[in-house]
């Protein structure tokens, strides 16, 4: 197969339409696999504070579709049941593993939204040709007993993707296992990345990172790793079609204790694919529609071959990841110390504190760096050039509750653009975590603290120009205030600012 053939399989997919026409109208049906999406996405799954029981509901009613057969292969150690979800007749197995971190839950999501698209009646040319060649192997969350508590350790408090050669955990022995069992030819190592990562030298951030692990030291390139990288290849192919730019290639350095590089050096061709971070999609929905288009891309280019005879070379030209990325990144802002003024530029991370039982979330935003950040880049990034960092104040008065702020829509906005960024309530409700409208919230007794412009501090300022403050950044989330309602409180959303007991 010549690689013209390959780039046409591309647009078979969705990732040139406009490039190679006549192969759209010869199968378009295949370029609409990112555009159908939302008819097989699960809707049981819309946040990724997913648990065990969400996914034990699905396979169960997965359970009775034909060709599926479920299989408990182990448990955690709280007890929960891990489970293999096989369908295909093909003589390649490919196992698919996700969320060995508890806090890695993207591909999990997608798992289920391709069952959906094995289930359905469409894509019947494209399907057979996938299970006809494949056998299919799904173990969705690995690591039940942290995805209970969104946290990345198991219930040990150890990471199961370090356990390849001791094997402590019941987690990693049953991957181990369940490897061995299959003797995969091709196996996908599905996690989640920090949505801090940027794509090489560019401001675009890593929204799906990939990794052919290296099985050694010396990073040695074999038939079994070299397919993997081929593979890799025509799956950035596709996603650059809905994320140019977007695309990552993981470090490579051998880890000796991780599953990835072991289950490549055990003779299966592995692909590691972490999604990270996407503009506004916070609950990395997008990013698990890129998921579902580039695993069901790459099944089919295993299916069919087709991967072969793509150079691994262009493995090598997929950008690395970085790190530089912020959630709200200041330019220029002139900050006052002592007397003087100085010119700095401030990096902000907007991070997110778990609510009692780890469904949802609250912000508590911290300065992260600040000085010349000229390499770095933000989510948001503002030019603060001509505006001057002041410090809010707490207001004198103490209000009797809540009500006497929220039911005059305008009162937060004139209390910032008075300098006002805390104000006092006499009643907080013991149970309130958070304050839901842009100002803080203090007991009448507390202590503020001084503020002081360094990382690790809360990030709430006003920008000040021509003698009157213009924006607000409150818990590293930037305010307009010259927007009036409803507008100005449109621009808060779901965010918040913080409470001081």
């Amino acid at each position: 197969m010549k690689y013209g053939k390959i780039l046409a399989l591309l647009v078979l997919f969705g990732a040139c339409k406009d490039k190679a026409p006549q192969v759209k109208q010869e199968k378009d049906i295949t370029s609409s696999l990112y555009e159908t999406y939302e008819a097989y996405k699960e809707p049981r799954l819309d946040k990724r504070r997913i648990k065990h029981k969400d996914i034990v509901d699905l396979i169960g009613v997965h359970k009775e579709d034909a060709g599926i057969s479920v299989q408990k292969v182990g448990e955690s150690i709280e007890g929960r049941s891990l489970n293999l979800i096989s369908l295909g007749e093909g003589q390649k197995d490919v196992f698919l593993w996700s969320q060995m971190h508890g806090n890695e839950p993207t591909a999990t999501q997608a798992i289920f939204d391709i069952l959906n698209f094995f289930k359905s009646d469409d894509f019947q040319e494209e399907k057979t040709e996938i299970l006809s060649n494949l056998r299919l192997h799904f173990l969705p969350m690995l690591n039940p007993d942290g995805a209970e508590v969104f946290q990345r350790e198991n219930r040990l408090g150890i990471d199961i993707n370090r356990d390849a050669l001791r094997l402590q955990s019941p987690e990693g022995r049953t991957l181990k296992r369940v490897r061995d069992s299959l003797e995969a030819d091709f196996g996908f190592n599905l996690h989640d990345q920090s949505t801090y990562y940027n794509a090489e030298r560019t401001d675009k951030p890593a929204t799906i990172s990939y990794l052919a692990p290296a099985y050694n030291y010396e990073k040695e390139i074999n038939e079994g790793r070299g397919n993997a990288m081929k593979v890799i290849v025509f799956m950035n192919g596709i996603i650059q079609k809905y994320a140019p730019g977007q695309v990552g290639r993981y470090n490579d350095d051998f880890e000796p204790r991780a599953f990835g590089d072991n289950i490549q050096k055990w003779g299966t061709s592995t692909i590691l694919i972490e999604s990270g971070g996407y503009a506004n999609d916070r609950e990395k929905q997008e990013i698990r529609k890129l998921n579902y288009v580039s695993i069901l891309s790459a099944l089919y280019s295993i299916a069919t071959e087709n991967y072969r005879d793509i150079p691994i070379e262009s493995y090598e030209q997929i950008p690395e990841n970085d790190r530089k990325l912020f959630d709200l990144k200041l330019t220029e802002v002139t900050y006052n110390l002592l007397g003087n003024p100085y010119i700095l530029d401030i990096g902000i991370h907007q991070l997110e504190v778990d609510k009692e039982g780890n469904r949802d979330y609250w912000f508590s935003s911290r300065i992260v760096d600040q000085g010349d950040l000229s390499t770095f880049y933000g989510y948001k990034t503002f030019d603060a050039s001509g505006y001057t960092l002041v410090w809010g104040k707490v207001y004198p008065e103490v209000f009797e509750n809540m009500r006497e702020l929220t039911e005059d829509p305008g009162r937060v906005r004139d209390l910032l653009l008075e300098g006002f960024t805390c104000v006092r309530i006499k009643d907080i409700p013991a149970d309130m975590l958070y304050s839901p409208i842009p100002i803080h919230l203090a007991a009448p007794g507390y202590k503020m603290p001084e503020s002081e412009l360094e990382a690790g501090k809360n990030p709430t300022f006003l920008l000040e120009k021509d003698g009157g403050y213009k924006f607000a950044v409150i818990n590293g989330f930037l305010l307009d205030l010259s927007e009036a309602e409803p507008k100005f409180l449109e621009q808060w959303g779901r965010k918040n600012a913080m409470i001081y007991r």
